[in-house]
């Protein structure tokens, strides 16, 4: 039997075949960028929100503070404040009131700053005095992080019972064993770890040392915080043994405040709290005090100065060059200066609101009003663009239509034709408004760096924005300020996809499809 002939295809269907296999190849090709750019955006936006978590909130420290003589001081400042914390401080830990490094690690728990709300609230009502105050502070930003477990590396380690407790001559403490091989086989421990353990601490019955060394079946200690005890037996009290992981010359906490620290948060007087000062403080130099709410109503006054200025001028300019101008090489001209004007760096418009708002015009550093004018130069280009091209979007049939009824070229334009383009037009104002916010270059140039202690309250007050403080405080050397910088990208970024999304709603409200 003879078996049928397979006929080749013809060369049409064999480039049909590619013309099918090259669009399948590109599909894939465009499917695959997509997905790697919202993978890189994903882990961008992931690794920022990690960072970004510990910074909303923190740690702090409640006390009682009892002084009614408050109520008769109409000078009340933040030394006064301070003294009492202190006071109160000591008489929590009485034995630490003898040395002066002693008293420094116990002081150095709160910023000293970190009493100025309540120094403010007595000030406007000294009456509040009259009953004891609650004082909240703020914990210094090394112990945030250490309670955070930002770095914090330690582990514990149940030693056994303790023995009897002297004091040698040097001014050390000197422990025995109470049973036959706790410290022994804590001894073994110690040495199979090696240099992993770093600095150890020891507590039992509510007090804090700092082990020395180990001598047999004894430890040599020294007292770091807590009710010292009295010598001799020690009632067999169970012994636990910190191993930090790290030497206390190698981070900014000694090994007395987190022993305090410690035992601070045991007594319910350490908690951790929402981070309200990251959106009502102004800039501070302790991270911990530190809030972004003078740069968020900086950018704020900016962005209006800005709206004011440039968008106006923006569609006016918009209007006339696509409705009125004569096509002529002058508008040709302009047209090909406003393209380019568009792709010019920022920093030039920076050099150039330096140049003639401060140097000609002799107009104040640091505001606002400066910083809206610069920014609405760079944006006005984008926005004149943008409406151009929402003009020309409109039939013109709309305009004919117009005319033939009667309608003045203006009448046209300004009741037909504008309001028909007005999706476009506010769409490419807000996406310039965008950029605006996200600018740095500009405001350093012209000042807006500086540091801002209060909320400026009009244009004209020295402010700072968004992304100056983030330029600003990413540049700080103190490790508290990254989690600070990653919070306020975080805020900067919903402000700007809160106005993107806004742009894209309303031009699907008020969109016409012709």
């Amino acid at each position: 039997m003879t078996e049928p002939l397979i006929t080749p295809p013809s060369p049409r269907i064999q480039r049909l075949r590619q013309r099918h296999n090259a669009e399948r190849r590109f599909q894939f090709y465009g499917q695959f960028a997509i997905a790697c750019a919202i993978s890189f955006l994903a882990v961008l936006l992931l690794s920022i929100g990690w960072k970004a978590i510990s910074a909303f909130a923190h740690f702090e420290l409640t006390l009682e503070i009892d002084r009614p003589d408050f109520a008769e001081r109409t000078d009340l400042a933040v030394t006064d404040l301070n003294l009492a914390v202190r006071d109160e401080l000591l008489d929590l830990f009485p034995e630490l009131s003898a040395g002066r490094m002693q008293r420094a690690d116990l002081f150095g728990l709160a910023p000293r700053l970190s009493i100025l709300p309540l120094t403010r609230s007595l000030q406007q009502d000294p009456s509040q005095a009259l009953e004891p105050l609650t004082a909240r502070l703020v914990v210094s930003d090394d112990l945030d992080l250490y309670l955070k477990n930002d770095f914090k590396t330690h582990w514990t380690y149940e030693v056994g019972a303790a023995g009897r407790l002297a004091r040698t001559s040097s001014g050390a403490y000197r422990l025995s064993d109470a049973g036959p091989d706790g410290f022994v086989a804590f001894q073994d421990e110690v040495s199979r770890l090696g240099e992993t353990t770093g600095d150890t601490l020891i507590s039992f019955s509510d007090v804090w040392f700092e082990l020395s060394r180990i001598s047999g079946a004894t430890l040599i200690l020294n007292h770091l915080a807590g009710p010292i005890p009295d010598l001799g037996e020690q009632s067999a009290s169970p012994i636990t043994a910190t191993f930090l992981g790290t030497e206390s010359t190698n981070r900014q906490v000694s090994n007395r405040q987190i022993a305090l620290v410690t035992m601070l948060k045991e007594q319910g007087r350490i908690e951790k709290r929402f981070n309200s000062n990251l959106f009502l403080n102004a800039d501070s130099t302790y991270p911990e005090l530190a809030g972004a709410a003078a740069a968020v109503a900086g950018s704020i006054f900016t962005m209006l100065v800005t709206a004011l200025f440039s968008i106006p001028i923006g569609i006016l300019a918009a209007v006339y060059l696509e409705e009125f101008a004569q096509k002529s090489r002058l508008t040709r001209i302009i047209e090909i200066n406003i393209n380019n004007l568009a792709a010019v760096p920022s920093i030039i418009f920076g050099l150039l609101g330096a140049a003639v708002f401060l140097n000609a015009f002799g107009m104040p550093r640091s505001v606002p009003l400066v910083g809206g004018l610069v920014l609405g130069l760079l944006v006005l280009p984008t926005i004149i663009i943008a409406s151009r091209a929402a003009l020309r979007s409109v039939p013109p049939s709309m305009r004919d239509a117009a005319l033939g009824l009667g309608a003045s070229r203006t009448q046209a334009v300004f009741h037909h034709v504008l309001p028909l383009a007005a999706p476009g037009i506010l769409t490419g104002a807000i996406i310039a408004m965008a950029r605006a916010l996200g600018e740095t270059a500009p405001l350093l140039l012209i000042g807006m760096v500086a540091f801002v202690s209060e909320v400026p309250t009009s244009p004209t007050d020295v402010a700072s924005a968004l992304p100056v403080i983030i330029y600003k405080w990413f540049s700080g050397a103190e490790r508290a300020w990254e989690p600070m910088t990653a919070a306020v990208i975080i805020i900067l970024l919903v402000i700007l996809i809160a106005m993107n999304l806004t742009a894209a709603l309303l031009r699907r409200r008020f969109e016409r499809r012709w």
